[in-house]
């Protein structure tokens, strides 16, 4: 753009649209006459500038009157800015672009919108460019700020002379006002007032004031950073002193550790059992730390690096507890059920009965929210005497959050495990390693990769800290995994582990949980004594069945919470004049102290339907009756599924769609009626995503259900993956999915014929009033639930 011709020759030469896209301005501003290059980097702001690449390359620079607001509003920009004009764009490997903007002239804005995804605006050129020569007064402020400028710049060494003679030749007035104000260091807000004042003259005072500042600011610098020079020179020399002194003294001979602190140290290095090749290794870094001035920043990095050394156990063990009675006793005391997982921990204490240490005892409890996962692994802990430790894994993606930072990062320290183990203080402790299947992974590397070596029984001895940077015997520890969906584990991870299933409770277990350990709890943290308050079981059970919908109990736990909270305030607003009755919990009074119930049963669900079938889910919390409707309605031949469901599950519709047309001789159906009929298959709840293929029985027989208009059996439910050939093929969370079925008061389940082995390991309190059957095909199953 060619800046020497006036206004009106700029105006027809380069037409500028009414309109122009904007680019938000966070920290600095293109000036009129200046060439800058701007980081584009937000979604609204790389539209903008493709929007202007495609045609007029112009765009309005508005600055942020907040820095710190990413998305900035309409009423977040400034209203004056500078019309720029790209001259290059250059993609970055980052996903932003640097583009090259020439500033044209400021300008006034008229209206502003965002209505296409990025902001544009309506405006009015300033073109505020002045006269080429200035005479009077005006001449005289030019004169006397170039001067100052030219002091400016020979003062500052970090910019070229040269800078002088580019002032010299700008064209306009205003050019080489906007050229000397682009090298000052201003803040936001002094250079969007340098545009928005009128008047040439009113910006070269403005700038005036701002070289002034800027010389006088130089100055100072300049005098403490000659200040600075002369104690760093004397400092430098005391430090020399202090090192002829050092030298001195080991010359002499005199007292291999003279500090007090360092012959602590040496002593806490001989006592802590370390082996021989750690104790080398901290009395080498011992010495380099003698060696080291105090002032030194090396001198921290060592000492706390020896630190943690000597306070990580390296021989100190806790004596275990192996009585069997009394560890099982404990275990019932502390939680109901949970048998298998019981079992394990008391064979595991038999053996340890037998031989001083066994290796390879990593356990993973797998199961719902709110069985008692985590604390039955901090029961084990208590029963054997040990020290516990719990590493909640859940959202870590740093693997340095286990093998920890190297001492060359500032602030570096070890990873969770080693700092566990010193706050452990012995090196057989039981460490809970929480939520394990919610590990992350991202560019800062994958965690559960380092946590191989620590659950490896064959490395595990020799695990290897970043920080400590020596082997660490982790062989003596008994760690314990906790995950809700064992899918979720890397597979090497998993088959480290000895994988124990924690299924969900009936509701009569639930009972006895609630009777037995959570409201004498509850009683106690909300300051109520047993003789106060009683809970009748048919009101415990009522809040079971109309108040949570768990595998676990940890809902249930907040009910009867909520229940105490209510009792407590009862009791302290009836006051001493109470009656001394305890309050009894009936089921009629759990409405008034809960509120309305948040589950019921629906009539619906005890009918015998057309084209509406019992499905078995499995989820991450535990089981769930899976209700499959399809409906039929005039139209075009189409196949509708609503419900969120996934890729998976579809393909299993449309597996069962086939199959039955495939056969629609043998159940009667006119091939035709595919052509003229609309089949919807709907899943509630819609609003919950589903997926898996173990609902392709269940949509096949609702389909056949409603093609050849029977009733299906309401207490029949039913689980398996089907082929194109109606076969039914085996399917996961048996136990998840037949507790669903029990707990919905099913009578008669489906399950595949080849699972029919797995349900030797399910619990019989699960099977008990199931008559559980297996089919090999769909139509082993039409008799079963089609009426």
């Amino acid at each position: 753009m060619d800046y020497n011709l006036d206004q009106t020759e700029l105006e027809q030469s380069n037409p500028i649209p009414e309109i122009l896209p904007v680019i938000p301005m966070r920290d600095t501003i293109v000036f009129p006459f200046t060439m800058y290059p701007v980081l584009i980097g937000r979604e609204t702001s790389l539209k903008a500038v493709n929007e202007a690449m495609g045609s007029h390359k112009m765009v309005l620079l508005l600055g942020q009157k907040d820095a710190l607001i990413e998305e900035p509003g309409l009423e977040d920009l400034q209203k004056i800015g500078v019309l720029g004009q790209i001259a290059q764009m250059m993609p970055l490997p980052n996903n932003m672009i640097k583009v090259l903007i020439s500033g044209v002239t400021s300008v006034k804005i008229e209206e502003i919108n965002s209505e296409k995804g990025y902001t544009e605006a309506k405006f009015t050129p300033m073109y505020d460019y002045g006269p080429k020569k200035p005479t009077g007064k005006l001449g005289a402020l030019v004169r006397k700020t170039r001067q100052m400028f030219e002091r400016y710049v020979l003062m500052n060494q970090e910019l070229p002379e040269e800078l002088l003679a580019g002032n010299e030749n700008q064209m306009f007035v205003v050019q080489g006002l906007y050229f000397m104000a682009a090298y000052l260091e201003l803040d936001m807000d002094e250079k969007q007032k340098m545009i928005e004042l009128k008047s040439i003259e009113a910006k070269y005072k403005y700038l005036l004031t701002l070289i002034t500042r800027e010389i006088e600011l130089q100055t100072v610098s300049t005098e403490i950073s000659e200040r600075v020079q002369d104690e760093i020179q004397e400092t430098q020399r005391k430090f020399f002193i202090q090192e002829q002194i050092r030298a001195l003294q080991d010359e002499l001979d005199e007292g291999e550790y003279g500090d007090p602190e360092l012959q602590k140290l040496k002593s806490l290095i001989e006592a802590a059992g370390m082996p021989e090749e750690v104790k080398v290794k901290a009395t080498e870094e011992l010495d380099r730390l003698r060696k080291t001035p105090s002032m030194s920043p090396e001198y921290g990095v060592s000492r706390n690096y020896l630190d943690w050394l000597v306070s990580v156990p390296w021989s100190t063990t806790s004596q275990d507890n192996l009585e069997i009675s009394r560890v099982h006793a404990q275990l019932d005391k502390d939680h109901f059920g949970l048998e298998k997982a019981k079992d394990r921990i008391l064979e595991h204490i038999a053996v340890l009965n037998l031989v001083d240490h066994l290796k390879g005892q990593i356990l993973c409890f797998v199961g719902p929210p709110g069985v008692g996962k985590t604390s039955i692994a901090k029961s084990i802990a208590n029963s054997l005497g040990r020290k516990m430790i719990r590493i909640s894994l859940g959202g870590v993606s740093d693997e340095s959050e286990i093998r920890g930072h190297r001492r060359t990062y500032i602030g570096s320290m070890p990873g969770r495990i080693i700092q566990g183990m010193k706050k452990a203080g012995t090196v057989n402790p039981v460490i809970i390693l929480d939520e394990i299947d919610k590990v992350g992974h991202d560019f800062r590397g994958d965690p559960s990769s380092a946590i191989l070596e620590v659950l490896d029984p064959e490395q595990n001895n020799t695990f290897s800290d970043h920080y400590l940077d020596v082997d660490y015997d982790l062989s003596k520890v008994m760690f314990i995994a906790t995950a809700n969906v064992a899918s979720n584990i890397q597979p090497a991870l998993l088959d480290r582990m000895e994988v124990i299933n924690l299924p969900g409770y009936l509701e009569h277990d639930k009972v006895e949980i609630a009777r037995k350990h959570l409201i004498p709890k509850l009683l106690k943290s909300h300051g109520l004594k047993k003789k106060d308050v009683k809970f009748e079981k048919a009101a415990v059970f009522h809040i079971i069945r109309n108040y949570t919908s768990e595998a676990g109990v940890r809902v249930l736990e907040q009910q009867l919470a909520a229940v105490c909270r209510k009792i407590a305030r009862k009791l302290v607003e009836a006051g001493k004049d109470a009656t001394k009755e305890p309050f009894v919990v009936t089921v009629a009074k759990v409405p008034e102290l809960l509120g309305v119930e948040k589950y019921r049963d629906r009539l619906l669900d005890k009918m015998d339907k057309i084209g509406s079938v019992n499905g078995l889910a499995w989820t991450s919390t535990g089981g769930a009756i899976l209700q499959i409707d399809v409906a039929v309605v005039q139209g075009k031949s189409n196949f509708k599924l609503t419900g969120q469901l996934g890729d998976v599950m579809k393909e299993s519709a449309q597996a069962a769609l086939t199959y039955i047309r495939a056969k629609a001789d043998v159940y009667e159906i006119d091939p035709v009626f595919f052509e003229k009929h609309e089949i919807h298959i709907h899943i509630p709840e819609g609003a919950i995503p589903k997926d898996g293929p173990s609902a392709g029985m269940a949509m096949a027989l609702a389909m056949l259900s409603q093609l050849t208009h029977r009733k299906v059996h309401h207490n029949v439910a039913m689980t398996g993956e089907i082929t194109l050939r109606g076969e039914v093929l085996a399917i996961g969370g048996l136990n998840e999915k037949l507790l669903a079925a029990q707990r919905n008061k099913i009578k008669k389940v489906l399950i595949p014929a080849d699972n029919e082995p797995d349900l030797a390991e399910i619990p019989d309190k699960i099977k008990h009033g199931l008559q559980i059957i297996g089919v090999k095909t769909v139509d082993e199953a039409i008799g079963h639930v089609l009426i």
